[in-house]
């Protein structure tokens, strides 16, 4: 079993090697026979959203051109700064007309390609920006002197529980939503206010669902902690963007650049779907929560891998 582990391992690594090899023979056969070059071909061939532009990222990503390599590193410098909206679309527009003068592409003769490439440099744009921006509130710790924060907090509790007045602000009424304990600011230590942000996101936008969904939590046989469910499932929304996964989704959810609401609106979809997953595999007990969010978070990485995947909220909630 070993030794043909590692003889699949080195299989792998030879055929790698080898369309490395190849790449830039294949893709000069390509440009003789069709006139266009790589880039030119994903922009006119594949659909907009996804297939176009992780395309046309992966082929920026594997050019040898020392001049592509280098644009790239400058996008990464420059995501980093605050820039305004009209210094990253100078950027944007420069990176594009960069681009075209590398290819050799004349942009008179190829429009469609200008707007296309710009779509795409506007999208890697924009989920670069979005992985930094999720990665603040992450790192951001709840913190109960911050007025902000408890706001946000006391809105989570009015919004799941509008006829029950919170009577302290630490109490064991907070395990009614979810929480371990008496004070909620210990469970988002591994998320930070991302994790908050989430579900109150979720329960502001889709009050009904998360309303019904809390009531499934309290279940006899099948309940779980809403809360930390939740807070589990922001962990797994945060891992499928940092590892890009994401991309498929929020690229064809959104023609410009990737935001902070797509995020949590694929959240809301996730918490949707993982209760309708749950309620389906009838656990025996809670201990079986990390096997089904595993099952469960291997079934949405299976549709990511198509790059035509995006998910759309399905609001029906069922009782039970």
């Amino acid at each position: 079993m070993f030794f043909n582990g590692v003889r699949m391992e080195l299989l792998s690594h030879l055929i790698n090697l080898l369309c490395w090899y190849l790449r830039p023979l294949v893709k000069w056969f390509l440009r003789q026979t069709t006139r266009l070059c790589e880039l030119q071909r994903i922009c006119y061939g594949e659909s907009s959203g996804a297939p176009r532009t992780i395309g046309v990222e992966n082929s920026l990503i594997m050019s040898r051109v020392p001049e592509i390599q280098k644009l790239l590193k400058s996008m990464d410098t420059k995501v980093n700064k605050n820039l305004s909206l009209e210094e990253v679309k100078s950027f944007l527009d420069s990176s594009c007309s960069q681009i075209m003068k590398i290819k050799q592409i004349k942009p008179d003769l190829h429009r469609q390609f200008v707007q296309s490439m710009t779509v795409c440099l506007r999208q890697i744009w924009g989920y670069k920006q979005l992985v930094l921006n999720i990665e603040k509130l992450r790192a951001e710790a709840f913190d109960d002197g911050n007025l902000q924060h408890e706001m946000q907090l006391l809105e989570l509790w009015t919004l799941l529980q509008p006829d029950r007045p919170l009577l302290t602000r630490v109490t064991k009424q907070w395990q009614d939503i979810g929480f371990q304990g008496e004070d909620p600011k210990t469970d988002f230590r591994g998320m930070g206010i991302l994790g908050l942000q989430n579900l109150v996101y979720f329960a502001r936008e889709f009050g009904s669902a998360a309303k019904h969904i809390l009531s499934h939590s309290h279940h006899p046989r099948f309940g779980y902690s809403f809360a930390i469910v939740g807070i589990n499932l922001t962990h797994m929304a945060y891992k499928l963007l940092k590892e890009s996964a994401l991309k498929s989704h929020m690229f064809n959810v959104n023609d410009g650049r990737p935001n902070l609401d797509n995020f949590h609106h694929f959240y809301s979809y996730l918490f949707i779907e993982f209760d309708k997953f749950w309620l389906e595999c009838e656990p025996r007990d809670i201990m079986e929560f990390n096997r089904i969010r595993d099952l469960f978070e291997n079934n949405i990485r299976s549709q990511l891998e198509d790059t035509r995947t995006f998910f759309k909220v399905n609001i029906e909630v069922d009782t039970v």
